[in-house]
């Protein structure tokens, strides 16, 4: 985030604009450049234009640099688990890795963390840099690994969750595939049929000077738009979709409004996949680091980076707050609200019994079944809005192409 700073120093006044997470922060950083200086006022601003041009920048050269498939990262990741489960140090594993891999950006990555360790960081410290390359679950197992101190097995689980991801990445656009497909060629018929039926239509209307229904109307504003502003059309629709994207990545409250209109329950489909793929990956790896011994307030703190959505993070993060207020874990739990009864239930006999590992596994495997079920049944789901949507377009271009064919006979009477 960004704040603008208005400093006062010996009657002068200065503003200046500060990258960072929260006006305290800000103001504190004023005061380290301005130690004399008296802070005024500390608003949030919008980044500079200066920083907005660098960051698209970065994504420019990041695309340039070319996208690391699932596959390379799964099979380093793989080769990282074997090697240092045979003994060999991080640090010429990594060296080996990155000399043995076909992916440049994978080669570039691995070098470089090798060398930050060789420097005298920690893995965690050294591949966090390249989170937006393998994604928060990476970060997360290697924290495990190091808590832990079972390097090998962290990353033998994260391999296994990366081909859980890719599977299931397989078999969503599988499931997509035909309803694309159709959708697609439908709306390629439409626009032909738009382009080159319409325009004949209305050259016989405006000779005949025949009062227009209201679809005939859309379809000759559509074919008017289409005619004209096409090329504007398209470039607006990709500068606008860059521009949402952009907006996602780099503005918080943008995306955490955004992230908590994709989980509203009126949002079909989309919610419940975000929401059970989200508590899947919490509870899976909230379960691992419980497991493994470590303490269920680092567990929490490690197992919430897994969520990527911020307004099911923002929820998630008040359970580590609410258990240092004396709640017992159930009891967070159901303060946030996502969890439901019979889960709370099987959460609160794992603590009271002792075996609350076996009590989070049995719910990260709730999560997955349901999840898995919409992926399996993903076409029939979405078969009602594509029959609806292909509905729309044939009744639009019927109504608007026969209706006015039907009082055509009485435009040519009172044609003069």
């Amino acid at each position: 985030m960004y704040f603008k700073v208005t400093l006062m120093e010996r009657g002068h006044r200065t503003t200046k604009v500060y990258e960072a997470p929260n006006k305290r922060a800000a103001a504190a950083k004023a005061k380290r450049e301005f130690p004399r200086a008296v802070v005024v006022q500390t608003v949030e601003t919008a980044a500079p234009i200066e920083e907005v041009f660098k960051k698209i920048g970065k994504d420019l050269q990041r695309y340039t640099k070319g996208k690391i498939k699932i596959d390379d990262k799964i099979a380093t990741i793989r080769q990282i688990a074997v090697m240092t489960d045979a003994g060999i140090p991080i640090h010429d594993t990594l060296e080996d890795v990155a000399a043995n891999t076909s992916n440049k950006r994978l080669r570039e990555i691995y070098h470089n963390i090798a060398a930050d360790i060789n420097a005298g960081k920690s893995m965690s410290q050294a591949i966090k840099p390249y989170s937006e390359e393998f994604g928060h679950v990476a970060i997360a197992m290697t924290n495990l690994g190091e808590k832990t101190g079972n390097f090998p097995e962290s990353y033998h689980k994260l391999a296994d969750i990366l081909e859980n991801i890719r599977d299931n990445t397989a078999k969503f656009k599988k499931a997509l595939r035909y309803p694309l497909i159709t959708l697609t060629a439908m709306a390629i018929a439409f626009v032909i049929l738009i382009m080159l039926v319409v325009p004949k239509f209305r050259a016989i209307f405006e000779e005949f000077h025949a009062e227009l229904p209201v679809p005939t109307k859309i379809l000759l504003s559509l074919e008017y738009a289409f005619s004209h502003y096409g090329p504007y059309i398209l470039i607006t629709l990709a500068v606008g979709i860059y521009a949402l994207i952009f907006m996602y990545k780099n503005n918080n409250k943008f995306k955490f409004q955004m992230d908590k209109l994709m989980v509203h329950p009126k949002f079909y489909l989309i919610n419940r996949v975000i929401f059970l793929s989200s508590m899947y990956n919490y509870t899976l790896v909230f379960g691992e680091l419980v497991r493994a011994g470590i303490p269920v307030s680092e567990a929490l703190q490690t197992a919430v980076n897994m969520v990527n959505n911020d307004y099911i993070r923002e929820k998630l993060e008040t359970v580590n707050a609410n258990i240092g207020r004396g709640m017992s874990l159930t009891e967070a739990f159901e303060q946030t609200g996502l969890f439901e009864n019979m889960l709370l239930q099987m959460i609160k006999a794992g603590e009271a019994s002792g075996q609350l590992d076996k009590m989070l596994q049995k719910v990260t495997d709730y999560y997955n079944m349901r999840f898995q079920d919409i992926i399996d049944n993903l076409s029939s789901y979405i078969e009602p809005i594509m029959l609806f949507f292909i509905a729309g377009l044939v009744l639009l271009m019927a109504l608007g192409i026969f209706l006015p064919m039907w009082d055509l006979g009485r435009a040519v009477k009172n044609a003069p």
